[in-house]
């Protein structure tokens, strides 16, 4: 039976339960601080009116969640090309979204929506970083329906009647998938990639909950052992052991982080796009339209290289730069073969690295100056003139300056622009070097600039603005970037490309 969506819909009344998990969530998020003192001092709190504060606190969610449900509609108003959502308890809000704007409709599916039976549908439009449509708890029948309905009515898009049907029958989606990455793959990938991220993933939540331990007045018992265990840890002062020990909590903490996330990945075609999904709790599906991507990004280091793997991001089109990199669309786990299978599917052949633009010298010794110069004479300075104990390390500031230093030279070396009458691909990066590509015709607008005591030896920088993100490549050959300028506004004006 065909759903009639010009007529308000609401959600799967055991979505409830999801909206209720949501607003838990979120209040334990915002109140996690005084919750975990409170359990460091549940000894001194009467345990009947613990009970009945917490009784109180999930009807008054239960409550919340209801009325939630309640107050939230979905509909597609056909003579206005416009889908509608409705929500709010005390101040409603309708969300409205002109079809012709739609960018992506995924379908998605967290571990409590997998055990109540429900979905979650995401709509995202290009003029935006966030989902302007969120419907947290539907069918999977429904959702399939509405995905069909917003896709087949967009405008830009040339959607035939088979690939309508192709996205109502679930079943004959599933061909054999293009790519799956293997659980071997991921753990190449949790081993090889994303220290720095880990590491300070790991170190913000020390120190968040030290910071929020501090603020607040807790039992001295709990204050002793804290300091006792500061002071111990300064005694000990074992820099050996406590790098090995960061080392493998990175391991172990980057390998279940990418496990978890991209557990079971999978591509599909699926009419000229890619279908991916992926997720071990959260299960995820979006689909990739080569059209619409902006920026594709290749990561590679030393060892993923050794054991031929690589990592590509896909960036579509997103409403601020800032928060681009949230909606940035992650392949782990790939070889160079279907690496480059993507590469074809996405623009019809591999891009190849033309023209090299190197940066000037200038850029190696200012950020040499910036990053170790600066910062080793400030740490003298203020070891000489206010704290004369730190320079007791000062031994380490050698370790500092190789490392660094190293860093600086392999991310000067690896800093390149190539450009060919098609493409653009700016390689950068010291360890995970990274190749990102755009198409000429996905610039939106172009900027230089040049300070003034750059003019007597002729370099600068550029900018490329696109829907996705922007690439910039700073201290370059000026009269060789203006050169390319023009030719690539030319491009651009005689373009009749279509990515929206």
């Amino acid at each position: 039976m065909e759903t009639n969506f010009n007529v308000p819909q609401r959600q799967s009344p055991i979505g409830v339960l999801v909206m209720f998990a949501n607003t838990l969530r979120h209040y334990v998020k915002a109140f996690w601080p005084l919750l975990l003192i409170w359990a460091f001092r549940s000894d001194k709190i009467n345990a009947t009116y613990a009970i009945v504060g917490i009784i109180a606190v999930f009807v008054l969610i239960g409550s919340i969640a209801y009325l939630k449900y309640l107050n939230f509609t979905f509909c597609i108003d056909d003579e206005n090309d416009e889908f509608i959502i409705n929500e709010g308890i005390i101040n409603k809000t309708k969300t409205t979204i002109q079809l012709n704007k739609i960018q992506q409709v995924n379908i998605n599916q967290t571990l409590i929506q997998r055990l109540i039976g429900v979905y979650a549908l995401d709509v995202d439009t290009a003029g935006s970083t966030n989902k302007e449509g969120k419907i947290k708890a539907i069918s999977h029948e429904l959702a399939l329906a509405l995905k069909a309905k917003l896709i087949e009515n967009e405008k830009n898009e040339k959607v035939t009647t088979k690939e309508i049907i192709f996205d109502n029958e679930p079943p004959k989606i599933a061909t054999h998938p293009f790519l799956e990455i293997s659980f071997l793959s991921l753990l190449k990938v949790g081993l090889t990639s994303n220290y720095l991220k880990s590491f300070g993933l790991i170190l913000t939540f020390f120190f968040t909950i030290y910071h929020n331990l501090k603020e607040v007045d807790y039992n001295s018992y709990i204050d002793k052992k804290i300091n006792d265990f500061v002071s111990s840890s300064a005694v000990i002062n074992s820099i050996s052991i406590l790098i090995i020990f960061a080392l493998l909590v990175i391991f172990v903490f980057n390998i279940l982080r990418i496990i978890i996330r991209f557990f079971g990945f999978k591509i599909t075609k699926q009419s000229g796009s890619l279908l991916l999904s992926f997720g071990l709790l959260d299960t995820k599906s979006t689909i990739i339209k080569p059209e619409k991507v902006q920026i594709v990004s290749v990561v590679q280091n030393y060892f993923q290289k050794k054991l031929n793997i690589l990592e590509m991001k896909i960036q579509q089109a997103t409403g601020d730069d800032h928060k681009s990199k949230k909606a940035v669309i992650e392949i782990p786990g790939c070889n160079s073969v279907e690496s480059h299978a993507i590469l074809k599917l996405l623009f019809e052949q591999i891009p190849q690295k033309g023209v090299q633009m190197k940066p000037n010298w200038r850029k190696l010794v200012f950020t040499w100056f910036l990053f170790v110069f600066m910062p080793v004479t400030a740490f003298f300075a203020f070891g000489n003139y206010v704290e004369k104990s730190i320079l007791e390390f000062a031994n380490y500031t050698i370790v500092y300056t190789i490392f660094i230093g190293l860093i600086i030279f392999f991310g000067y070396r690896n800093n390149r622009l190539f450009v060919n009458d098609n493409y653009i691909i700016k390689q950068s990066g010291a360890w995970d070097v990274e190749n990102q590509i755009i198409e000429l015709n996905k610039i939106q607008a172009i900027t230089t600039s040049q300070l003034f005591w750059h003019k007597s030896i002729n370099i600068g920088s550029i900018t490329l603005h696109t829907a996705g993100g922007n690439i910039a490549f700073q201290l370059g050959d000026y009269e060789k970037i203006k050169q390319y300028i023009n030719f690539w506004l030319y491009e651009i004006e005689t373009s009749n490309s279509n990515w929206m």
